[in-house]
């Protein structure tokens, strides 16, 4: 599985769009990023594309109305996770919205729970 690696422009675009919010964590994932809200991820960069998770509707809205793409590695897809057009790639407004909607979307889950420690 090739594991594309996003340019310092996407990383700084993919912040940008991140609500600014005292509960939001941006942290590395595999050569990418992602941003979690209570240990709960609701957006990703995998190489240029930001990935996030929406409720069922605003999924069903951008769908039908927005060419998006798949989230993640071609052979496996993150599943509920909906890639945001590449068209918006210059359009900032747009993707912070979208990204906003996921926050919100995500926020109101329950906190996820700390794993173990393997000792």
């Amino acid at each position: 599985m090739q594991m594309p690696k996003p340019s310092e422009a996407d990383k700084e675009r993919f912040r940008a769009a991140v609500p600014e919010h005292p509960d939001v964590v941006v942290k590395p994932m595999f050569g990418n990023l992602g941003a979690f809200v209570n240990g709960n991820m609701f957006a990703g960069l995998f190489g240029p594309t930001i990935g996030v998770k929406l409720s069922e509707s605003d999924q069903h809205d951008i769908e039908a109305n927005h060419q998006t793409q798949p989230f993640g590695p071609a052979e496996r897809p993150m599943g509920g996770y909906v890639g945001l057009p590449e068209a918006w790639e210059n359009d900032a407004e747009q993707t912070a919205e979208w990204v906003a909607r996921a926050f919100e979307n995500v926020a109101k889950m329950p906190p996820k729970a700390a794993k173990a420690s393997k000792r």
